[in-house]
């Protein structure tokens, strides 16, 4: 094995046994299949031929690189940030704004890291998470905390949260006053947490974030955008507990070789 071909060797064993730790960390119990695309016949190219240097007073000397204006955000105060956390917080603890408050037990606000690179947006409480009061931490949530391991993360290096932070009677779908009802709350989080990518998990989610009225079938597996800041929808733990197939597994860790890779 030459040096040349060491490294790409190594990538490759390396993107292999990620997607098996991936694929372990999910239940699955076989070793998938991979398709290598036959490696391209090299072809010598013909050497050009150095020509002499040649001085010409015509030349113009080569311009030095101009950088491009450094372009940031105004810093939000420490202090400011945390005033607003906590009054976002009270606020939502408090909420009566739609007909979801007649019926939680608990708002589900959010958890997580505050300053994290990468936040997960999840379509509403279910009953684990309207009793404890913390989103994902039902069975879905327990796939996705596994999701998150596959990726070299932790839930306590992320910010996972929901369109709407009540139960919807049944687990049924948010209806858009309840979405629209709730929109500040995730706005102001979004914003608080200035996340450097977002996973909308699930069709509402990717719908809400986006303003489309696309499914998840057509949104997954492609980069979009939510005030600036890169969008990657993918399937819902929860559908992904339904629809164990490996088809759906691969699609879910396509996504997600996407985000780990935008976080680099």
């Amino acid at each position: 094995m030459s040096d040349t071909e060491l490294p790409e060797t190594l990538d490759i064993r390396a993107a292999l046994l990620s997607r098996l730790r991936f694929e372990l960390s999910m239940g699955m119990d076989v070793a998938p299949r991979f398709a290598m695309a036959p490696r391209p016949t090299e072809v010598a190219r013909p050497q050009p031929v150095p020509l002499a240097p040649t001085i010409s007073a015509r030349t113009p000397p080569p311009l030095a690189p101009v950088a491009a204006p450094a372009v940031t955000a105004a810093p939000i105060a420490t202090e400011d940030k945390a005033a607003r956390w906590a009054a976002l917080e009270t606020a939502a603890m408090a909420c009566q704004k739609c007909v979801l408050a007649k019926t939680r037990i608990k708002v589900v606000f959010g958890t997580g890291n505050r300053e994290a690179k990468l936040l997960f947006v999840g379509e509403g409480p279910g009953a684990d998470e309207d009793e404890q009061g913390e989103p994902f931490v039902g069975k879905a949530g327990q796939l996705l905390n596994k999701i998150i391991g596959a990726m070299g993360l932790k839930r306590e290096d992320v910010y996972i949260c929901n369109v709407v932070k009540c139960r919807p009677p049944g687990n049924r779908t948010p209806l858009p006053d309840e979405v629209a009802a709730c929109n500040p709350y995730l706005t102001e989080q979004i914003a608080l947490v200035a996340p450097k990518a977002i996973v909308a998990l699930g069709s509402p989610a990717s719908k809400s974030l986006l303003n489309t009225t696309s499914g998840i079938m057509s949104l997954r597996g492609r980069w979009h955008a939510y005030k600036g800041i890169p969008v990657m929808p993918t399937y819902h733990p929860a559908f992904v507990l339904r629809q164990y197939t490996e088809e759906v597994r691969r699609a879910v860790w396509d996504d997600m070789k996407k985000v780990v890779e935008k976080l680099k």
